[in-house]
């Protein structure tokens, strides 16, 4: 089963890894943000070695996105990203696991303060 595992956060300044860059994971005491950085980097290993980590990317500060709408029969470039947004997709990971519990069991792992983590199966039509 494909999921894609995405990460929403707001660093400031925009920055990898977002934990870096993020108030709320910052203010942790040392000993928890290593911990909890090692933890991801033991997880990412595993999915590798297992061959369950299909891919993943970092994306680049949402303020350098350009959107694209339908408007009157014709496309309308905007500068990004949505105003309104407090979170912003900072990157993702794409895997392929035996269950949507092997699923939930990798991705607790992946949400940290400051980080709102989504994990969404792939569409197979």
């Amino acid at each position: 089963m494909k999921y894609v595992i995405l990460i929403h956060s707001n660093p400031q300044p925009w920055g990898h890894p977002t934990g870096d860059f993020i108030p709320e994971f910052q203010s942790l005491p040392q000993e928890t943000r290593e911990k909890l950085n090692g933890a991801f980097e033991t997880v990412l290993e595993e999915l590798s070695a297992n061959g369950e980590l299909l891919g993943g990317q970092a994306l680049a500060d949402p303020a350098s996105a350009r959107l694209y709408r339908w408007d009157a029969g014709e496309p309308i470039v905007t500068d990004g990203p949505y105003s309104e947004a407090k979170e912003h997709l900072a990157g993702f990971f794409l895997i392929d696991v035996e269950s949507q519990e092997r699923a939930e069991e990798v991705v607790r792992s992946f949400s940290g303060p400051g980080e709102t983590v989504e994990l969404r199966p792939v569409a197979t039509y």
